[in-house]
């Protein structure tokens, strides 16, 4: 399959779907954050911020995740965050100009004369002899000529830079015998004066390859699966036991979204399961387009070239836009995005909240009309307004779906089972009674 353009997504979907959060615990980025450095964890907020453009780079991306995955209880444990930051400062440190050829004598002075500088120096070869030999534990752990082409060209270049005279020496040293002041300062010139744009360059290749790990270790932790990718022109999403990855007890559902049945139509009572449906299809949808793992048991799809959602609209007081029009500005940006004829995925919570029930069942009867015409993209809708499903029966290729809630002695079972059909619960009356909202009312 050829490549294709990025998938698109804005900062306001990443935001609906938790990849990133303002409170870093609720994200999905912190879900997956295994990783053992700073630099680490840069790139894995890089890694989920950026789409995969082909089923090409996909697979690699995953075939890159297996490979770790199969020799992560071997992974190098030399190489801390703490080796690279003291790495880091050494080039950033003032200290005074070390011995360029340093033999006993200018060494011993070195050290007499510059006490705290000649520690730095010290100190920082120390860390680096540790980093370079865990990064040659790692190139001989990682080299197979199956690897594929993303994780081969990674470890050539690392193998290259390592294959310096100097640095083949102090990857033979062995800690057993403590090192002269000449050799260290030997070692310190050399890192600091001839080495440093490599070392950086290693440190940035380390740094990739712990969020890649970082990745593994949540694929294994979670026990999630790797999606198949479909090629195809026609938008597809079939998942089994797919479930939220970031509640303790989630529930599982089965989804199969063609071009045939492109609509889903989803109902039921507040707190029933919609939203968390919703932004679970979103999230494995996500997180497979970027090479991951997904909370399933089974995924295949289609190679999308957008995910919009249309969950958490807020009104702007600043602009003086309503919650409403804000909801209506979101609906038209969609459709004029989707109107490209290349395959999207839509997802759409509570559409209309923000006005009357008459005007939201017309506005929403409309919009799901219109939009069920479009058979490049998939939609998930959810709506509390069940009664403009029976109208909506007519057209084969919507599918509708319920959460059911019961109500006994007053309390309600949230069973969060997806099942066929629309609801037609109302038991927004009952959660007000069954907080006391009723009796504190009745009282005044």
């Amino acid at each position: 399959m050829k490549p294709e353009t990025d998938m698109l997504i804005d900062k306001i979907t990443l935001q609906d779907l938790s990849i990133f959060h303002n409170d870093e615990e609720q994200s999905v980025f912190h879900h997956l954050n295994f990783t053992q450095t700073t630099g680490g964890r840069e790139w894995l907020r890089y890694f989920l911020s950026v789409p995969l453009e082909s089923v090409e780079k996909i697979n690699e991306t995953q075939n890159v995740i297996r490979k770790i995955l199969s020799v992560q209880h071997k992974w190098p444990i030399k190489i801390s965050n703490g080796t690279v930051m003291v790495i880091d400062r050494f080039y950033e440190t003032a200290i005074d100009a070390l011995p360029s050829h340093p033999n006993a004598v200018n060494a011993f002075m070195y050290k007499l004369t510059n006490a705290s500088d000649y520690s730095i120096a010290k100190y920082s070869v120390t860390h680096f002899i540790d980093f370079i030999q865990g990064l040659n534990e790692l190139l001989q752990l990682l080299s197979d000529n199956n690897n594929p082409p993303l994780l081969k060209n990674i470890l050539d270049r690392v193998d290259q830079l390592l294959h310096r005279p100097e640095i083949v020496e102090m990857l033979a040293y062995k800690k057993v015998q403590p090192l002269s002041p000449e050799k260290f300062l030997q070692y310190a010139f050399f890192i600091r004066n001839h080495f440093k744009q490599q070392t950086l360059e290693l440190i940035e290749t380390f740094s990739m390859l712990d969020a890649y790990y970082s990745m593994a270790i949540a694929c294994k932790k979670y026990n999630y699966c790797f999606p198949d990718f479909i090629a195809s022109n026609e938008p597809t999403l079939n998942a089994i036991q797919l479930y939220h990855p970031l509640l303790h007890t989630p529930v599982a559902y089965d989804i199969d979204l063609k071009q045939q049945h492109n609509f889903l139509f989803l109902t039921g009572a507040n707190m029933a399961g919609k939203s968390t449906f919703i932004k679970a299809v979103g999230l494995s949808t996500y997180l497979a387009h970027i090479g991951m793992a997904v909370p399933a048991k089974q995924m295949q799809l289609s190679l999308f070239n957008g995910l919009l959602s249309n969950i958490n609209v807020v009104d702007n007081i600043v602009k003086g836009e309503s919650y409403f029009f804000n909801e209506v500005q979101r609906i038209k940006n969609t459709i004029e995005k989707i109107s490209d004829g290349k395959k999207w995925l839509i997802l759409i919570d509570e559409l209309f909240k923000g006005t009357n029930v008459q005007d939201a069942m017309k506005c929403s009867t409309t919009v799901v009309e219109g939009l069920r015409k479009m058979n490049n993209a998939l939609f998930i809708l959810s709506t509390h307004l069940y009664e403009i499903g029976e109208d909506l029966k007519q057209y084969s290729n919507i599918q509708f779906r319920y959460f059911e809630t019961t109500a006994t002695d007053d309390q309600l079972v949230f069973n969060y089972q997806l099942k066929d059909g629309i609801s037609n619960d109302r038991l927004g009356y009952l959660i007000l009674k069954k907080e006391g909202v009723v009796d504190i009312l009745n009282k005044l």
